[in-house]
């Protein structure tokens, strides 16, 4: 029986996230629509919110240890403890929208996606050390979750609500993408795919919206395993700890836990269920 803790309860409405930051020994996850930030030390046990303020769709770690934050119309800002700094003030595109999930890749870019609506759709941007932004994808109705494999030729991207995570061809040196195919489709009774990560061994462990879980699937797409808790909304996962041997799980629906149970908005813990590695770091501005 795997053991699951609720490490913290924000009660967040849309917990997501969550990213080990190695040079703190702290993880940090985002209340998207609260516009709240929230980190966490293992080692004391203490969490606390340590940011309030506009949204924060997604983030990454900077090389410096700063964070950037990628937000709402399309913003992009460097934050360190209570400090920040302008890199995008906004991109017309996304003035009524925001961005969600992202992630730093080996060169130190950033591959951050924004939001769909009834109006528009969502897109992929890649953003380069440089500042140069390049749209990648257009027509996405929710890009979310991303990871790439050990050798660096192949990324991962979830869209969840197309329910498919896809696989590219990635080339380290121009962070181009090529040759898009499914990955995986999971089944509708699972939920959406959401947030995702990667571990040691090449194993893909996905949050499923609305699925109450967490799925595991080996480098071929098939289904090793899948994880429930008592939560609905399971929105992203990370692997953190100094052995990064922990797996730290974001959730929503914090403000309506009769109806998405009684871990809705919590970050939970599993510890032993496999060994990840360390994210990317990012280099921008």
């Amino acid at each position: 029986m795997t053991n699951i803790e609720c490490i913290a309860d924000y009660q967040c409405n849309c917990g997501e996230g969550p990213l080990w930051h190695a040079r703190e020994q702290r993880l940090y996850w985002t209340d998207i629509n609260t516009g709240r930030l929230f980190r966490y030390d293992p080692v004391s046990g203490h969490h606390e919110q340590c940011y309030a303020g506009e949204q924060v769709g997604g983030f990454t770690i900077q090389e410096d240890g700063a964070l950037l934050l990628f937000m709402a119309r399309g913003a992009v800002r460097v934050w360190r403890n209570g400090f920040v700094r302008t890199i995008i003030e906004e991109i017309p595109h996304e003035h009524d929208s925001r961005f969600n999930d992202v992630i730093a890749d080996p060169e130190g870019r950033v591959f951050c996606g924004t939001m769909g609506g009834s109006e528009k759709k969502g897109r992929l941007y890649r953003l380069d050390p440089d500042g140069t932004l390049t749209v990648l994808l257009e027509g996405l109705g929710c890009p979310n979750g991303m990871g790439f494999t050990a050798d660096r030729k192949t990324m991962y991207f979830t869209e969840s609500i197309a329910r498919l995570i896809y696989k590219f061809d990635y080339d380290e040196q121009t962070g181009e993408l090529g040759n898009q195919r499914v990955f995986v489709a999971p089944p509708p009774e699972h939920g959406l795919p959401d947030g995702m990560t990667v571990d040691a061994a090449g194993h893909i462990w996905s949050a499923q919206w609305d699925g109450g879980a967490i799925v595991e699937y080996d480098p071929s797409g098939r289904l090793v395993q899948r994880l429930e808790f008592p939560a609905r909304k399971i929105s992203s996962v990370a692997f953190g700890g100094s052995e990064y041997n922990d797996l730290y799980i974001t959730t929503a629906g914090g403000d309506n836990k009769d109806e998405e149970g009684w871990g809705a908005g919590c970050l939970f813990r599993c510890r032993g269920l496999a060994t990840g590695v360390a994210e990317f770091l990012s280099d921008i501005g």
